[in-house]
């Protein structure tokens, strides 16, 4: 295997296949309503980085989508995904209610996006605590490392953020899971390596890949509109998206090595190619070449050769 796959971690982990539910929450982003900033990520939509379809009630639309996932998989265990804008960003006895809300049967984990710099101690103890029971996964967008980049992104953090959420959670063993952009057009091969290095040394679990794809009515969507940013081409985003799977530890899960989007939603999205396609391009360029997941790293016993 060219590189450590989430679903093979999960089969690993509970002895079969484990799939997510997303979960959508009417929810906002401090860096939308000035708390750390305005405007959001120049990438983000309105709909807070989720296009499911989903409706109602937290216990609702898990059932809904596991009796869609039980009848065509055959499947017995999931995972709750609350997936859009920042799920920490609640008051404290909303956002316990809402986990709970999602431990119906079935649900062997639960996995939270939110932002490395909106982390309160109240809701970490609690998932702490969580975590005896339950898989827990927080998922936190670095999305690069060159804080250049972050600030163009309009992030509302920096690296620094990032590095001190990635230590809290850590010291609490909860399991990481950092989202990145490759091919942004302010960043180079050096902060691919970077971004490599940076998962590696902080001991992050898990690695979720995205090209940049670009939205209608955003902000990055009306720079690209007026001809003030240029994605980089297919081949490229192979290329680099092989440079840092060889550059990052080969125990680091990948949870994908691409992303998608609604086309109807996008003004430029995965070169009109199909995300399984360019996943399965990359995976034979590195089975042809002998690459894998690390290759590139090496160990102190072997700089002492």
């Amino acid at each position: 295997m060219v590189y450590r796959k989430y679903s093979d971690f999960l089969r690993e982990k509970f002895g079969e296949k484990v799939y997510k539910l997303p979960v959508k929450l009417d929810l906002t982003c401090p860096n939308r309503d000035g708390t750390c900033g305005v405007g959001g990520c120049i990438f983000c939509g309105e709909e807070g980085g989720s296009f499911e379809n989903n409706f109602g009630s937290v216990r609702d639309q898990l059932l809904k989508n596991k009796e869609l996932i039980k009848n065509k998989y055959k499947a017995n265990k999931y995972i709750a995904y609350f997936q859009n804008f920042t799920n920490t960003y609640m008051p404290f006895e909303d956002f316990k209610r809402v986990i709970e809300e999602s431990l119906i049967d079935g649900v062997v984990g639960v996995s939270i996006s939110t932002r490395p710099d909106y982390l309160p101690k109240r809701h970490l103890d609690y998932l702490e605590e969580l975590n005896k029971n339950y898989f827990v996964t927080v998922e936190i967008g670095l999305q690069t490392p060159n804080y250049h980049s972050l600030k163009k992104l309009n992030r509302g953090h920096g690296l620094s953020e990032f590095i001190d959420a990635a230590l809290k959670l850590k010291k609490r063993n909860l399991n990481v899971c950092t989202h990145i952009i490759i091919g942004l057009p302010w960043d180079d091969d050096l902060d691919i390596l970077e971004c490599a290095k940076i998962l590696n040394v902080l001991g992050i679990d898990e690695v979720k890949i995205h090209a940049l794809y670009i939205l209608k009515d955003t902000a990055l969507g009306k720079m690209y509109e007026r001809g003030e940013i240029e994605p980089i081409s297919l081949d490229d985003y192979k290329k680099k998206v092989i440079l840092f799977l060889r550059n990052l530890k080969d125990d680091i899960i990948v949870e994908r090595i691409i992303g998608r989007a609604p086309y109807e939603n996008s003004l430029f999205c995965n070169w009109n190619t199909s995300w399984w396609k360019i996943r399965d391009d990359i995976i034979n360029v590195m089975h042809e070449n002998g690459y894998a997941q690390g290759c590139l790293l090496y160990t102190s016993d072997a700089a002492d050769e």
